[in-house]
């Protein structure tokens, strides 16, 4: 009798607790994912970023404390479309997680949400950095946070059925609010339409999507390949007949080309915080955009 009654107190308990207690474990490969992370999990999800708004995504070292934090993690939150592919692969290896491996349940890459820009025809390294399934900066266009954050929400939903209402109302919520900021950004943003710029790096074309800005040429002559001054003079030379208006570049990259061609061809060099933290005024998701547009009317005015 008194083992049944053990046996009942032990069942009790175990019916009163949280169906799943412990939080779903996040391993943010950019700012920008783990900022939604947050915004789609609360308080359901401990979220982990490997990289800072100072980085450069593409070249990521696969430092033992990075290892340490994919060996726990339930879900690895990525871009995908290979812009991790120099370390998130050894990553995932050495941590021994076989569930955040290529072709594991739990590794999220955003940019299957979204379709892609700027396939290539054909692939040829020779020609640089050259991305096989597309562009896969995505995050330099707000709209693309609402397909991405709704195939999130599933992804959570999927590995802890039990808080999946939770993930489904705070996506909703989310995309509610940020509809609505969507809307004042774009309108914010009307005056940059048909605007001629250069590109430090090829990775604003989604930014460039839009708000309708036009690119004349980026400061490298491959992209990845930083540009040597005898490049930077055929750089001048073309905006002589395709002037621009200004030069912009990504926080975490070298201000030496920009800073030079603004300097030549009279045009101001601006900096964009490219992810949550890569600015002082990118704090979170929302004032990542609310930066974005207020340093490139800046650079208008």
């Amino acid at each position: 009798m008194k083992t049944q009654l053990c046996a009942m107190a032990v069942l009790a308990a175990a019916l009163a607790a949280p169906a799943y207690a412990k939080q779903l474990n996040v391993f943010a490969c950019e700012p920008e994912w783990g900022a939604l992370a947050t915004e789609i999990g609360g308080d359901k999800v401990s979220v982990y970023t490997a990289t800072t708004g100072a980085q450069d995504p593409h070249q990521v070292q696969a430092r033992p404390s990075l290892i340490a934090k994919a060996r726990s993690a339930d879900v690895a939150v990525c871009t995908g479309a290979e812009l991790e592919i120099a370390w998130l692969p050894m990553i995932a290896q050495q941590s021994g997680n076989a569930r955040i491996g290529a072709g594991g349940a739990g590794l999220f890459e955003t940019t299957t949400a979204v379709r892609l820009l700027e396939l290539p025809a054909r692939l040829d390294r020779a020609e640089g950095d050259v991305h096989a399934g597309g562009n896969p900066h995505i995050q330099t266009d707000p709209r693309m946070m609402i397909p991405v954050s709704k195939a999130m929400a599933a992804r959570f939903a999927a590995l802890d059925p039990a808080n999946a209402a939770t993930y489904t109302a705070r996506q909703a919520d989310f995309e509610k609010r940020w509809t609505t900021a969507l809307a004042g950004w774009t309108a914010k943003g009307a005056p940059l339409k048909g605007i001629p710029i250069v590109v430090q790096h090829h990775s604003w074309a989604y930014l460039e999507a839009w708000l309708g800005l036009v690119e004349i040429t980026p400061l490298e002559p491959k992209p990845g390949v930083p540009p040597s001054s005898g490049y930077l003079a055929q750089v001048l030379q073309k905006l002589q007949s395709m002037p621009a208006k200004m030069v912009i570049r990504a926080a975490y990259e070298d201000d030496r080309p920009s800073a030079f061609i603004a300097e030549k061809a009279k045009i101001p060099a601006v900096t964009l915080p490219f992810t949550v933290g890569g600015t002082v005024g990118a704090k979170d998701l929302f004032s990542l955009y609310d930066d974005t547009l207020n340093r490139l009317l800046a650079g208008l005015k």
